[in-house]
């Protein structure tokens, strides 16, 4: 991910890196992302503070996780408490997943089809209120509907990964990664 020099001022209406500061620090005590970090903990991945960082990202992103470093959440690109509490819970399913496979491959297509599809399951991203915001007014099936299609955008952002075979890797890994819930015991 790319990233832009911070500022003291906000960055395209987000918020400033320090706003931002504070915002992941709250989102740290919530129950999931609470949660989130024991269970990374328990499966031999700390997380401390400073794997959280507030930046200006060039992106149209409002986050994401850097495999060895941490997680970002775009300054620029966020404004509620709720979107950096979502943002971290999202990113933090992606940690777990690196944490637990030995060998996750975030170029192969399948691997990081099956990271999405069960961040965007499991950390609520996909909730019909957060649907009905973003315009979308399905109410049956609307989870898996809103599942594939954030799946499909983030994959096929992957320079190693067409559209054709964003969809052919979601599709190839979609029920044995939307029904793997861990660390959870059911999808929240």
């Amino acid at each position: 991910m790319e990233e832009q020099a911070a500022s003291s001022s906000a960055y395209g209406g987000g918020k400033t890196v320090k706003e931002c500061e504070s915002m992941i620090q709250k989102s740290l005590r919530t129950p999931m992302v609470k949660f989130l970090r024991e269970r990374l903990e328990k499966a031999g991945c700390p997380v401390g503070n400073n794997f959280f960082r507030a930046v200006n990202c060039d992106v149209n992103r409002s986050g994401g996780y850097i495999p060895g470093e941490g997680i970002v959440v775009c300054v620029n690109k966020i404004n509620l408490q709720d979107e950096v509490n979502q943002v971290i819970a999202h990113e933090l399913i992606h940690a777990f997943d690196e944490c637990r496979a030995a060998n996750l491959d975030w170029n192969n297509c399948a691997h990081h089809a099956c990271s999405e599809i069960r961040a965007n399951h499991l950390s609520g991203d996909c909730h019909y209120k957060r649907e009905l915001l973003r315009g979308h007014l399905k109410i049956r099936g609307h989870e898996q509907e809103c599942v594939r299609r954030r799946v499909r955008a983030s994959v096929s952002g992957n320079p190693n990964c067409s559209e054709a075979a964003a969809k052919d890797a979601m599709e190839a890994v979609w029920d044995v990664c939307y029904n793997d819930t861990q660390p959870f015991d059911r999808a929240p």
